[in-house]
């Protein structure tokens, strides 16, 4: 496995990024993973090597580089619920101005820093999100329709910017929820926008789970919905990109 760390220009300075590809003579199909509100972090960086031993090419940048490198905040090695309140509120006003905008700019100098690299295959990628990395890339998806082929969110506020732009998005979806960020009454009424739309998607609940259920460094971790994660990215990206 090969890391890498960049520095991408973008339209309001420079964005820090990791990341992970396995050694192969070949291209490799690019992914693109937003993190959650933590940030880059020895967590993270295990789930993109993680993903990209499956043979991807993974790129996770510092959403909030504008404020400064990763991690914007002080972590410990275990986000336990005594810590946890401190932390989202000094990341709380970055997330706030983390606007529709941005994330466009941002999205696109990813993107093309992605389709750049030697060791990454023509055509489109995956963008797959955590958290309000998952709002975000839900908006890369839907601005840049037609360089995702896949999109992903897990635990994150994906019916935030509303149904329409969901709408615009033509790649192949799937929303993993957290059951104590979404209803059942309220997933059925998503889920009946998004087959309104006529997308190409999966949208449930993963049962058990809480808000950052799959982030191992966190109280929130569940084993359980940690794999079926796992299980359900993996047969999206290998369904809509071409692994090695």
């Amino acid at each position: 496995m090969l890391t890498r760390t960049f520095d991408i220009p973008t339209a309001d300075g420079r964005a820090d990024v990791f990341a992970a590809f396995p050694e192969h003579d070949g291209p490799l199909p690019g992914v693109l993973m937003y993190p959650d509100a933590f940030g880059i972090r020895p967590a993270l960086r295990a789930m993109a090597e993680k993903l990209a031993d499956h043979g991807y090419y993974v790129l996770v940048p510092n959403l909030f580089y504008r404020h400064g490198r990763a991690p914007l905040a002080e972590l410990p090695d275990h986000i336990g619920e005594e810590t946890r309140p401190a932390i989202v509120d000094r990341l709380m006003p970055l997330i706030r101005q983390h606007t529709a905008e941005r994330v466009v700019s941002d999205a696109d100098a990813f993107l093309r820093f992605l389709a750049a690299q030697p060791e990454v295959s023509d055509g489109s990628v995956g963008v797959i999100g955590y958290c309000i990395g998952g709002l975000v890339a839900t908006r890369t998806a839907a601005a840049y329709p037609d360089r995702v082929a896949a999109t992903a969110a897990f635990h994150g506020p994906v019916g935030a910017d509303g149904t329409d732009e969901l709408a615009k998005i033509t790649g192949r979806m799937h929303f993993g929820h957290a059951a104590s960020d979404l209803t059942p009454d309220e997933l059925s009424k998503l889920n009946d926008a998004l087959d309104a739309a006529h997308l190409d998607y999966t949208s449930e609940i993963y049962p058990g789970t809480v808000h950052g259920f799959t982030m191992s460094d966190t109280d929130a971790f569940d084993e359980a919905g940690s794999r079926r994660h796992w299980k359900r990215l993996l047969a999206l990206l290998n369904s809509t990109l071409t692994p090695v």
